[in-house]
This record gives C-alpha cells, structure tokens and sequence, in this order.
C-alpha cells in the first residue's frame, strides 16, 4: 500500500533529520487516535529536539495542520501529533524504557494471527 502524503513527509523528514532505527507502525483498526504511528531517535536531546522542528515546520508549510507539540522543553520524548499521524522521538535510553514498538506492535487479544 502506497503511503499516504502525510507518511511520505514525516519519512522524508526523519530521513533529512538523520533519525536513527525509524519505525511505522499501522494503527487502522488499533486505535482511533490516529492511522499512523512513527517512532524515531535522535542521539542527543539537541538532536531530538531539532527532528521535531524539522517535521513541525515541514507539515505546516506543505499545508498540513500545524502538529500539537508536547515534550519540547526537555526533548528526552517528544510527541507531534499530526491528527492522521502521530510521531514519537525519542532519546535512545528513554525509547529503551518505555518500548512503544512492543506495545503497539501486538495484536489486540483474540486477533492473535494463526
């Protein structure tokens, strides 16, 4: 399946950025919150903090709604919510600790696949 416009950007975007071991993770029929979900590091909190910059500021000049920010003070996890898309970057220590990939990569229970 051909990633959506949004996808391409924030991919592109971590690309451009540098982030290392890029995750996307499909969340159609998981969860409501969102279709996509990118989990991302960045070596340092200055490079964390700089990739989110980077995918913010890339959604709203191509027309996207300015993602929701939260995590930016600090930039140990930063989350951009871009309504169809949700974007986690994290520090790789912190991403260690709370290991969304292993969360959101399961099946729901009684969808296990045999």
């Amino acid at each position: 399946m051909e990633p959506d416009p949004l996808s391409q950007l924030i991919l592109a975007c971590l690309d451009d950025a540098k982030a290392d071991n890029v995750v996307s993770i499909d969340l159609i029929g998981k969860t409501t919150i969102a279709d996509r979900m990118f989990i991302a590091s960045g070596r340092s909190s200055t490079h964390v903090g700089a990739i989110a910059d980077r995918v913010l500021r890339a959604c709203r000049d191509a027309g996207f709604p300015t993602p929701k920010v939260e995590g930016m003070p600090l930039c140990d996890w930063v989350l951009l919510d871009a309504r169809d898309a949700i974007v986690h970057i994290f520090r790789p220590d912190v991403r260690q600790f709370y290991n969304l990939e292993k969360i959101w990569s399961a099946d729901r229970p009684g969808e296990a696949k045999g």
